[in-house]
């Protein structure tokens, strides 16, 4: 379902506040000028901080993270050898850094890290367990006097309130020249575009933001960074060498052979999760 309403919410890439399209039966509104779409609020403000509370992380998003250790730990390392064809960065911080196995992958390549976390659980187990410097809160608001490398933020931006805000101060935690790894799910991928409201990764539940390569490019122009480079990736990427066997595994194959005509795991735009290299400019200047 695709219809055009006035709307009094300004576009936060454009300004624009004159009108939107609504997408997918209401659940969205995307500008008519640049594009960018996000979630329709349901009444008072967008607030994130409910899926980071303790009812949240027993009845929902987290409540079997931690029987998933093997599943996260491959992922963080595929996520820094990508990190790594771009930089070798001394010092890293990761927003969102959940249980903190992308940062325990960092620190094993002798990375001196520390993230933010707005998880109690995760936050505490990363403290407790993985012995990490974890701050608990919001990155926005987290306390980051020393600047760092790298600052990392996986399937984070989608459900901050201000992605500006968010960008911003990372953009301030980086040296200058300090790159920022960025990735989200693709609102462009073929499987959104395939599936609508089916798409597992869209949650307009959680997600506030959607990001396709051009909005997103556009917001990080916007916040001071220089974009590098940027991907997308398939599910199948991040599926570890056991579960290749799975009928599931066999069935998404086909389905990506399909769609994108090779065996690979990585596609210029058509993949689930859109992946970004960016700098901060290298002369010291302000965004």
């Amino acid at each position: 379902m695709v219809s055009t309403v006035s709307t009094a919410e300004n576009c936060l890439l454009c300004g624009d506040g004159s009108s939107a399209q609504t997408l997918l039966d209401g659940w969205l509104h995307q500008c008519r000028g640049c594009g960018f779409t996000w979630t329709a609020r349901t009444g008072g403000n967008r607030e994130s901080a409910r899926i980071y509370t303790a009812d949240y992380f027993e009845s929902g998003g987290y409540r079997s993270y931690f029987s998933h250790k093997a599943q996260w730990r491959h992922e963080a390392r595929r996520r820094l050898r990508w990190l790594l064809t771009a930089t070798r960065p001394a010092t890293l911080l990761e927003a969102g850094s959940a249980g903190g196995f992308f940062l325990e992958a960092a620190r094993e390549a002798r990375i001196v890290v520390r993230g933010v976390e707005p998880t109690e659980n995760c936050a505490k187990f990363a403290r407790d367990h993985l012995a990490l410097t974890i701050w608990h809160g919001t990155f926005e608001t987290a306390p980051l006097d020393d600047p760092v490398e790298a600052v990392c933020a996986f399937h984070v931006l989608e459900h901050v309130d201000d992605p500006r805000q968010f960008l911003k101060k990372a953009w301030s935690a980086l040296t200058p020249g300090g790159w920022l790894a960025l990735e989200v799910p693709n609102f462009a991928s073929a499987a959104a575009q395939r599936q609508g409201l089916s798409w597992a990764d869209l949650q307009p539940e959680y997600h506030n933001w959607h990001f396709d390569p051009r909005t997103l490019q556009s917001l990080l122009d916007s916040c001071g960074f220089e974009v590098r480079r940027w991907d997308t990736v398939l599910p199948r990427h991040y599926t570890r060498r056991r579960h290749w066997p799975r009928r599931s595994t066999v069935s998404r194959l086909v389905t990506d052979w399909a769609i994108c005509g090779s065996l690979g795991t990585t596609h210029p735009r058509l993949g689930d999760y859109l992946r970004v290299l960016a700098q901060r400019p290298a002369d010291g200047r302000q965004p």
